[in-house]
């Protein structure tokens, strides 16, 4: 498992390709912008994109999608239902097409990599965390020392901090690979960050 980090777009969002060296498929998590670039590097780096997979549907997220699927239209698209359902509202942007819901407890293969859906709103109704292997895209739930705003619409200050209690209880520690900022790891966070650590109480 290969983990590529873009940031696109004119606030640095993370994106991320997902790449399975033994299949060289990929995914790209979040293509917040500049569609071209992220299609460039998953040819630089060998691999056919599989999957686009949105940790929720702010347009920092998601400003990308039109162009790679106008690219690859045959390549699904996938989100949480909570978020398609405010597609088309304001900073819910529509995307251009149907996007395949997943939710909670819910594995999309990317080749043969197993990527679990982890439902954790707070920052949006449909945000999700996903789990690779030791990775987790954290989307805008979970910074280095750091959580999401909870300001926008759809957001809830109480359902974040459930969320980051979750996040916090999970077994291990893992690579936390979030939307902004910089990388991190569970255990760090545990440690160090202030709203996780309120919200674990």
């Amino acid at each position: 498992m290969k983990i590529r980090v873009l940031q696109v777009g004119a606030i640095g969002t993370n994106c991320y390709l997902l790449e399975d060296e033994h299949t060289n498929l990929a995914a790209v998590v979040d293509p917040g912008d500049q569609a071209d670039r992220i299609l460039a590097q998953a040819q630089a780096d060998g691999v056919e994109l599989k999957l686009i997979l949105l940790t929720h549907a702010h347009y920092d997220h998601t400003t990308g999608v039109a162009g790679i699927h106008k690219a690859l239209p045959h390549i699904p698209v996938y989100l949480h239902p909570a978020d398609i359902a405010r597609l088309g509202t304001p900073v819910f942007p529509a995307l251009g097409m149907d996007p395949t819901p997943y939710d909670d407890g819910d594995v999309v293969k990317v080749g043969d990599i197993d990527v679990q859906v982890l439902h954790t709103p707070g920052h949006t109704p449909g945000g999700v965390c996903l789990m690779a292997g030791d990775a987790l895209f954290t989307g805008d739930t979970l910074f280095q020392g750091s959580m999401g705003r909870t300001d926008l619409p759809g957001g809830s200050y109480e359902e974040i901090m459930a969320s980051l209690a979750r996040l916090a209880r999970l077994p291990g520690d893992f690579q936390v690979l979030p939307g902004h900022m910089g990388m991190s790891t569970l255990e760090a966070e545990r440690k160090n960050n202030y709203y996780m650590r309120e919200a674990v109480g």
